[in-house]
């Protein structure tokens, strides 16, 4: 076997970088697991469960997604949760089956899946895990869920071990289980990290929690909800706003989301905004939420990013002019 220079494998990476795919067709799902009568051989769940995801993955395949994310402990039947004794012991007969099912859909329509399920380790406790399977079938990585609730972790399921961020072949990509939504340490970590994007499987909503993670990452937020009376599926923008959700007609949404952006504040930027959008017209879009002083910029061209386009009229993102405020002022107070 030829022997591969560091300096080669850098080429790679950065080539694959420069032509990363902008454009990325997301599938989340709002639905409930159905319900299984509790003296149904586990085998047969593991079978019942198989058949209720290829019908709902069936709806969204026609739109060729690149990302399709599922919601939390997805394969569990809604009614087994009332026993643990019930849901370890499905869990111990199900193994890798589900897991297997799933990799094999992603194989076979070249697409990511976010699978998140709960599973035993060899300690024998347990995790509750979101998985990121690859256009090819194989585990990219995976996601322990940092905060557990208690009932959890009184069951068994251990904790993680801080955030976790994936390169895909259209982006930076973190991950958070339900309870996770509401600590700010695990939002903090996230942000330094600078995901694309966050997906979010969940057996609840989280409110406003959703938009902040949102704003607070820079990131497009991809929410997976178990389906629960006004609790939605939801994508959310850098911005923190809503741009795609489930309804009550259809419990799944096909969102395409364009990953070549930053985030720019008002201030110092605005003629240059200006500038920049005569220049580019249709191949850029300058998106103001309004109120918060910040605007979403996109690179819609395929020969130019957001990165040269802003270096390009001396516009500097967010975070650099936030970096850059605190410095001044800290050296005024001096």
């Amino acid at each position: 076997m030829r022997r591969i220079y560091p300096f080669i494998l850098i080429l790679l990476f950065s080539f694959q970088a420069v032509f990363a795919k902008k454009d990325v067709v997301v599938a989340t799902f709002a639905v409930m697991p159905p319900v299984i009568d509790l003296n149904t051989p586990p085998d047969t769940v593991v079978q019942k469960m198989i058949r209720f995801w290829q019908g709902e993955i069936e709806k969204v395949l026609p739109d060729r997604p690149d990302l399709i994310v599922l919601p939390e402990a997805c394969d569990r039947p809604q009614n087994f949760y009332v026993d643990w004794g019930l849901e370890k012991r499905y869990y111990q007969a199900r193994k890798d089956r589900i897991l297997d099912y799933f990799r094999g859909v992603a194989r076979e329509n070249h697409c990511y899946i976010v699978y998140s399920y709960k599973h035993e380790v060899e300690d024998g406790s347990f995790r509750n895990t979101s998985v990121m399977i690859d256009r090819n079938g194989a585990i990219l990585g995976e996601y322990d869920k940092n905060y557990p609730t208690i009932g959890e972790m009184k069951r068994g399921v251990k904790a993680g071990k801080g955030p976790v961020v994936l390169e895909t072949d259209f982006g930076r990509v973190g991950f958070l289980i339900c309870f996770d939504l509401l600590f700010e340490d695990l939002r903090d970590a996230y942000a330094r990290l600078k995901p694309d994007m966050m997906v979010f499987s969940a057996r609840y909503h989280g409110g406003i929690m959703e938009s902040m993670w949102a704003y607070t990452t820079r990131s497009w937020f991809v929410g997976c909800v178990e389906d629960r009376p006004g609790m939605p599926s939801q994508i959310y923008n850098p911005l923190g706003n809503l741009v795609a959700t489930t309804t009550d007609y259809l419990d799944y949404v096909v969102a395409t989301i364009n990953l070549d952006y930053d985030l720019v504040h008002l201030d110092l930027n605005g003629e240059k905004l200006q500038a920049l959008k005569k220049k580019y017209g249709r191949e850029v879009s300058i998106y103001d939420p309004g109120y918060v002083g910040a605007f979403l910029v996109t690179s819609n061209s395929d020969k130019v990013n957001v990165k040269e386009m802003l270096k390009e009229f001396d516009i500097k993102d967010w975070d650099d002019y936030y970096s850059r405020s605190v410095d001044y002022r800290n050296k005024h107070l001096k």
